[in-house]
C-alpha cells in the first residue's frame, strides 16, 4: 500500500494553498532543484560539451522512456520523449495514416482537445489526397467506425469534463474495422492505471508536466506497439532519429524501432527534473493511486452537491467513468474560480462554463478536500467571485 502522506512531503506546496489543479500542471517535487543544480553545475558546468556522453544526456530520451513505460502498461524500448504533445500527435497521425494507405478518414470526437485536432486538420490538408478529420460527439465514436477510417484518435479522458473513453474496447472494435488507434493519455499518464499492450494500443502519446510533474514546458513521450516499431514512419525526419546521427549523412535513415520517433535534440534541463520526478513513482501502486484518487473525488461531489446547489456536476457519475478530475458547470465559472483562486483552492477554467479540480493523492488528502468544499461553499453563498476583481480575464485560464 503506496503511503500518501510520505509521497505528499516529497512535494514543495505553498502554505495554506490547497492544490487542485495538478491536471494542468503539476506542482514542484522538492528534488528537482538540487536534481537541475547538479546538471547545471557539475554536467554543463564542469563537463561543458562531454556531457553528452560522461553524464549519459544522449540516452535520456530513450532512458526515461522506460520508466514512464511501466506507468502506461508498455515494454522496454517502446516509449521516447522528446518535444512538445502536438508534435507527437502529428508524428503518431502521420505514421498511422501511411501504415493505413488505402483510407483516408481521422475520426475524433468532439470533445478532444483542441490542439490534437488542430494538428489532425493541418497534417490532413498537407497531405492533399482527400485524407480528412471527421468528429462525432463521445458516445457516438464505436458506431462511426467503418472500413473507410484509418486512424482513430481519442484522448482517454476528456480535458474539460474527466469522462473517460474505454480504451480496450474501442481498440479492439477499431482493430475489427482494419482501424489503427493513436490514444492521448494527457490526463491518464500518472492519473489513472494505464495498459496499452493489454488494450493492443498501436500508437500512443502523452505529456509529463502534469500528473508526472516535470514542470512547465516538459517534454512529451511517444508509444509505439513493437509490432509496428519497424514500419511506422518518424514523418519528421530529424537527425537524432537518424540510424547514424553522427555520421552527418545527407540522406536519412531511420533509426531502428521507437529510436526513429526522435527529432531535434533533448531539453536535458527538462528531462533532468523529470528523472527526479520519477523517481517518487518509484514506491507509488498505481492500483491504490486510482483507489484514493475516486475516494477523494467522491468525497469532493458529495461536499460540493450538498452546500452550493447553484453548481452543475459535469463530469460522470460514475466514477470508473472518469479520469482524477472532477468538473462542475456555472455561468460565471471563470469569475467564480478565480475567487477559489484567490481564497487560496487552485483549480482551473475551460471556457465556456467549466470549473474544473484534479485529484492527486500523491499530495492531496481528505482534510484538503473537506476544506476546500468549505472555502468554495462559502464563495458561493456570499457571491464574493461578483467582485470586479475577479472578472478580468487573463491570457491563460
Amino acid at each position: 500500500m503506496t503511503d500518501f502522506a510520505a509521497t505528499r512531503a516529497l512535494f514543495q506546496l505553498p502554505e495554506g494553498v490547497i492544490y487542485l489543479d495538478g491536471n494542468s500542471l503539476g506542482p514542484l517535487p522538492r528534488a528537482v532543484p538540487e536534481r537541475l543544480r547538479r546538471t547545471l553545475q557539475e554536467e554543463w558546468g564542469e563537463m561543458l560539451v562531454t556531457a553528452w556522453n560522461r553524464a549519459g544526456w544522449i540516452d535520456l530520451p530513450r532512458r526515461l522512456g522506460d520508466r514512464i513505460a511501466r506507468l502506461i502498461g508498455a515494454g522496454p524500448g517502446t516509449v521516447v520523449l522528446g518535444d512538445t504533445l502536438s508534435i507527437k500527435v502529428y508524428q503518431a497521425l502521420a505514421a498511422a495514416l501511411e501504415l493505413n494507405p488505402e483510407r483516408r478518414v481521422i475520426l475524433s470526437d468532439t470533445g478532444n482537445f483542441p490542439s490534437d485536432l488542430y494538428m489532425a486538420q493541418g497534417l490532413a490538408a498537407m497531405r492533399g489526397d482527400g485524407c480528412r478529420l471527421e468528429t462525432v460527439p463521445p458516445e457516438a465514436v464505436a458506431e462511426a467506425l467503418s472500413d473507410e477510417v484509418a486512424v482513430l484518435l481519442l484522448t482517454e479522458v476528456d480535458y474539460r469534463t474527466g469522462r473517460r473513453h474505454d480504451m480496450a474496447a474501442l481498440t479492439s472494435a477499431a482493430h475489427r474495422q482494419g482501424i489503427l488507434t493513436v490514444w492521448d493519455l494527457a490526463h491518464s499518464a500518472g492519473a489513472l492505471p494505464v495498459d496499452l499492450a493489454g488494450a493492443g494500443v498501436d500508437f500512443a502519446v502523452g505529456c509529463t508536466y502534469k500528473y508526472l510533474n516535470a514542470g512547465p514546458g516538459a517534454p512529451a513521450f511517444i508509444y509505439v506497439a513493437p509490432h509496428l516499431a519497424e514500419r511506422a514512419s518518424p514523418a519528421l525526419c530529424g537527425w537524432l532519429g537518424h540510424d547514424a546521427p553522427f555520421a552527418f549523412e545527407p540522406g536519412y535513415r531511420p533509426a531502428p524501432g521507437i529510436e526513429r520517433m526522435r527529432v531535434g535534440t533533448p531539453p536535458i534541463l527538462q528531462l533532468a527534473a523529470l528523472e527526479a520526478a520519477l523517481d517518487i513513482w518509484e514506491e507509488v501502486d498505481m492500483a491504490a493511486l486510482r483507489a484514493q484518487s475516486i475516494s477523494l473525488s467522491e468525497r469532493f461531489i458529495a461536499g460540493i452537491e450538498a452546500s452550493c446547489p447553484m453548481l452543475e456536476l459535469a463530469s460522470p457519475r460514475e466514477p470508473e467513468s472518469r479520469g482524477s478530475q472532477v468538473s462542475f458547470r456555472f455561468e460565471h465559472g471563470h469569475a467564480a474560480m478565480q475567487a477559489c483562486i484567490a481564497a487560496g483552492v487552485i483549480g482551473d477554467f475551460r471556457a465556456p462554463d467549466i470549473m474544473r479540480f484534479g485529484f492527486t493523492p500523491l499530495y492531496i488528502g481528505e482534510a484538503d478536500v473537506d476544506r476546500a468544499v468549505s472555502l468554495i461553499a462559502a464563495i458561493m453563498a456570499d457571491e464574493s467571485w461578483k467582485e470586479p476583481r475577479f472578472q478580468a480575464r487573463g491570457r491563460v485560464t
